[in-house]
């Protein structure tokens, strides 16, 4: 009861700050602060909400954005799975391996450190300009997060999970699919926030960087408002953004905690 009290409070908390920062928006665009440059800066509510349907009607060039999106969604998709997938393979690898642990530890240390957008001119120098570079710099951005949460749980498993899996005769991979996964859900989770955060925002600014034109994406469409001085349409796109952020956040994400760590009671 007190938990679903808090969850509703939360809720109107977070409703009443957005509704405060629209009307502080609002405020500052009527009241033209920046003098005649005030339109591009702070359009107006209603200008964004104007865009933000001419950009999904129109769209740039006959373009409608609903295009964008589909083709970063598709090279996110397929970068953000290939980065979870070989994330747990290589970090499975690492705690069956002690050798190999050092290795791949030291690997994500210094890995992790490196933006994608820093290693964007050598991805293209090597493999050229394709969607692919896009795809191999969404798997940079999400795998080091999301090996680094799992490395830790791993770490993490108290001593005794591990000898009472080896004394009904768990070894090697059962061993690690029955005890260090389940146990490990928390960070899981963990890193996969980390990474599909990391993950979006790498797209968006290899996206913005450069774009493809046989693969147009939301960056690409981004960089053209700016160019054209479509201050209200950019901004309008970045509300899309923002609004895809939200949707994975509380349309996977957070069922997903509630199916398993949440209701295996690992957390609050």
């Amino acid at each position: 009861m007190k938990k679903d009290k808090d969850t509703k409070m939360g809720i109107v908390v977070q409703i009443i700050f957005v509704l405060l920062i629209l009307a502080a928006w609002e405020i500052l665009a009527r009241a033209q602060v920046f003098g005649p440059r005030s339109a591009l800066v702070f359009p107006t509510l209603e200008a964004i909400a104007k865009a933000f349907v001419r950009n999904f009607v129109k769209g740039y060039g006959g373009v409608s954005l609903w295009k964008y999106v589909l083709n970063s969604m598709k090279l996110l998709v397929t970068g953000l799975l290939s980065g979870i997938i070989l994330a747990f393979v290589l970090s499975g690898l690492a705690i069956l391996c002690r050798p190999f642990y050092h290795v791949y530890n030291l690997l994500v240390s210094v890995c992790d450190l490196l933006p994608g957008v820093a290693l964007l001119p050598v991805v293209i120098v090597i493999f050229g300009v394709n969607p692919g570079v896009i795809v191999f710099l969404v798997i940079h951005a999400s795998i080091w997060p999301m090996s680094r949460s799992v490395l830790d749980g791993f770490m993490a498993v108290p001593p005794i999970y591990v000898e009472a899996g080896e004394n009904i005769g768990l070894k090697d991979m059962s061993l690690l699919t029955g005890i260090y996964l389940p146990a490990t859900m928390p960070y899981i989770l963990s890193g996969l926030k980390g990474g599909w955060a990391r993950a979006w925002r790498g797209l968006i600014s290899a996206e913005m960087i450069f774009g493809i034109a046989s693969c147009p994406g939301i960056g690409l469409f981004i960089n053209q408002m700016r160019t054209n001085m479509n201050n209200e349409e950019m901004y309008a796109t970045l509300l899309v953004i923002v609004i895809i952020g939200v949707l994975v956040q509380y349309g996977v994400l957070v069922p997903l905690e509630k199916a398993t760590i949440r209701k295996w009671g690992m957390s609050r």
